[in-house]
């Protein structure tokens, strides 16, 4: 994964992704005593980060596995990427969701032509449903973050960001399954002389914080957060690069979460799901130690159910 790497798969998704916007908010750094620059990914097509390593993968799938078809599991942000990307390049996509996903995010697959198959809200469950998927179909599976070539994408975000402002200190990330945040440290470790990545984590879903600790990769029993995009957990290809490239990872509480949410709907006007809101929690958190620097903070997605908002 080196700096070439970086650019061909930018150079290859560029025509199908949307370079998003970097805003800023005075009101927002004067509340962190940061500067603070959001890259706005909730203006991402299909509303997420996510697009951009779905659609690496997809390009880079043979005709014969483009006719078989893809399968992935996701709580929606990464189902409703591959199901866009799929549609684009005429492939079939196979998507597992939980029971409880959102609404808004299994009609947006669905509008998509995704194929869901709904699982129980447990790891085990994805995995097991996509692997029979697998066998039944003759399915390539597409791993939603435990993935080089999805890795690769979802840091072309961070890429954009240090080419716009090259001179940021930190760049914050939300972790969940670990795509995004590897993808940024390779971003940062690539295309800047010592910008530095942060990572914000529900308390409720700490598994990443507690995976930096052991060494090892730990799961959750239960993840009752709101942070719905959150509730997974890192992989093989993506941890040795967290484990070694993050500089740390700030769990923050849901009340957190929540407040960071508002601010940024009501302050910028945008609208940011809970697992966005993770990143600007965690600047909101750890403010004592960041005076004054610059921070660039990632907004992962913006599709939220409306009729269910927390605040």
């Amino acid at each position: 994964m080196d700096k070439s790497n970086f650019e061909r798969v930018h150079s290859r998704i560029r025509p199908y992704i949307h370079r998003t916007p970097v805003l800023t908010s005075q009101l927002l750094n004067a509340l962190s005593g940061t500067q603070v620059y959001f890259k706005c990914e909730n203006f991402q097509k299909m509303g997420a980060f996510k697009m951009r390593g779905a659609t690496n993968a997809i390009l880079n799938l043979t005709n014969d596995q483009k006719h078989r078809g893809v399968v992935t599991h996701s709580s929606g942000n990464f189902a409703q990427a591959i199901s866009l990307a799929a549609r684009e390049a005429g492939v079939t996509a196979y998507i597992v969701m939980p029971k409880n996903a959102p609404q808004v995010k299994k009609d947006a697959v669905r509008d998509y032509d995704g194929v869901i198959i709904e699982c129980e809200s447990n790891s085990k469950a994805r995995e097991d449903d996509a692997k029979r998927i697998q066998i039944e179909k003759g399915a390539t599976f597409i791993h939603p973050s435990n993935d080089d070539d999805v890795i690769l994408g979802q840091g072309t975000a961070a890429k954009e960001l240090l080419e716009d402002y090259p001179d940021l200190d930190y760049i914050f990330t939300p972790v969940g399954g670990g795509g995004l945040l590897a993808g940024s440290i390779l971003a940062a470790r690539h295309f800047s002389k010592s910008c530095k990545v942060i990572a914000g984590e529900p308390l409720e879903a700490d598994d990443a914080y507690r995976s930096l600790i052991t060494g090892n990769i730990e799961k959750n029993d239960t993840a009752n957060t709101i942070a719905d995009g959150l509730r997974t957990h890192l992989g093989d290809r993506n941890f040795p690069v967290i484990k070694t490239g993050v500089e740390r990872i700030i769990r923050v509480e849901e009340s957190e979460i929540i407040l960071a949410m508002k601010l940024i709907w009501e302050r910028m006007k945008i609208i940011i799901e809970p697992s966005s809101a993770v990143a600007f929690a965690a600047v909101l958190k750890a403010k004592e130690t960041l005076q004054n620097k610059k921070i660039g903070v990632i907004i992962s997605g913006g599709n939220v159910d409306v009729s269910n908002l927390p605040f």
